[in-house]
């Protein structure tokens, strides 16, 4: 009984959602044409199907992406707690960060000698 107020606003809402699309579908105009029926791309003629395939090579460079972008996920906390740290633990998380750093550049290193960076 606690949950009747949530509950029952959570039946009027999909009783009110679901009476709009049930009456935009019954009264609405349905005039379909070329037109309206070809798909938007920002005002342009489609000029090709959508369902092109893309190369591998795309997905291993937007992989990539994310692997490199991520990576500031983890060097922004971890500037806050450097600034903060004590005296002590200054120098260890410093190396730390460096090691992190380095094992990054080794895998950007050997990305860039695979060619994986190469856009063809």
């Amino acid at each position: 009984m606690a949950y009747f107020a949530v509950i029952a606003l959570f039946v009027l809402a999909v009783l009110v959602a679901g009476g709009f699309v049930a009456a935009s579908h019954l009264f609405g105009p349905k005039r379909p044409g070329k037109i309206k029926l070809a798909p938007y791309e920002c005002g342009v003629d489609p000029v090709s199907s959508p369902r092109q395939r893309f190369g591998v090579k795309y997905y291993v460079i937007a992989l990539l992406f994310l692997l490199f972008d991520l990576e500031t996920v983890f060097i922004v906390p971890w500037a806050v707690i450097y600034r903060g740290a004590l005296a002590e633990w200054g120098a260890f998380i410093f190396f730390e960060m460096l090691v992190f750093i380095g094992v990054l550049a080794l895998g950007l290193i050997y990305v860039w000698k695979k060619g994986a960076l190469e856009w063809e």
